[in-house]
């Protein structure tokens, strides 16, 4: 394989990859699929949630379920730093990160250039993982204090379910920031295997769609949401 060959496969592995991601994206949150979807089942669980929050005089277990959620999306909002830390010392040190990675027998030859690609794209996935994870983190910060003005038992039904729309779509909305992330970090990881080879990349890509998309509408935790 020439250079100009190499160079193609790469832009080809690229644009795929690209493509698929929307793809993935449009499926799941927009298409005339989604609303079967594993997203959209836990979306109607939450609106379920919020029927019986207003129900109960003690909410300290919501409070609890809020607690638990917003720990898991600071995790990975923390992990994507530490992550975003170690790629941005590779691109510091480019000259001797890129003679280490040369030195990996099973990576396919390139370029400089096109190592350093490799890794802003890398970096690129991982800063929209961050935004999204702190986003997510924000708006369950914002449904926290939404819960803290959730009516009584004896208030009237038209504000208990104002409420229960405003809470649930809220909380979906900080659902969607993660899981926006959440495929940053397994696209993230098809991305690895562009070191090794464009064809590895767009294999790699094919295959975490494949198991998203299978999550999404083919998964036993869809089947159990559904009482299947």
């Amino acid at each position: 394989m020439n250079a100009a060959d190499f160079i193609s496969a790469d832009a080809l592995a690229l644009y795929a990859a690209v493509i698929l991601w929307f793809a993935d994206t449009w499926a799941v949150e927009y298409s005339p699929w989604s609303k079967a979807s594993l997203s959209a089942a836990v979306n109607r669980m939450r609106r379920e949630w919020m029927t019986l929050l207003v129900e109960r005089d003690n909410r300290i277990v919501d409070s609890a379920l809020m607690g638990n959620l917003m720990r898991s999306v600071s995790f990975f909002a923390s992990s994507s730093i530490i992550l975003l830390g170690a790629v941005a010392a590779m691109l510091g040190a480019l000259d001797h990160s890129y003679d280490t990675v040369r030195a990996i027998p099973f990576l396919s030859p390139a370029s400089k250039q096109t190592y350093e690609l490799k890794l802003i794209l890398l970096l690129m996935i991982l800063v929209y993982s961050f935004l999204r994870f702190t986003w997510s983190l924000r708006q369950f910060n914002y449904s926290c204090v939404v819960l803290g003005a959730a009516p009584g038992r004896d208030a009237p039904e038209d504000r208990k379910l104002a409420f229960i729309t405003r809470a649930a779509r809220l909380n979906e909305l900080g659902a969607l920031s993660f899981n926006e992330g959440m495929r940053g970090y397994y696209f993230g990881l098809a991305g690895l295997g562009w070191f090794v080879h464009p064809a590895v990349f767009a294999g790699a890509t094919v295959l975490v769609v494949l198991i998203l998309w299978r999550r999404e509408f083919r998964s036993r935790t869809l089947l159990a949401l559904k009482g299947s």
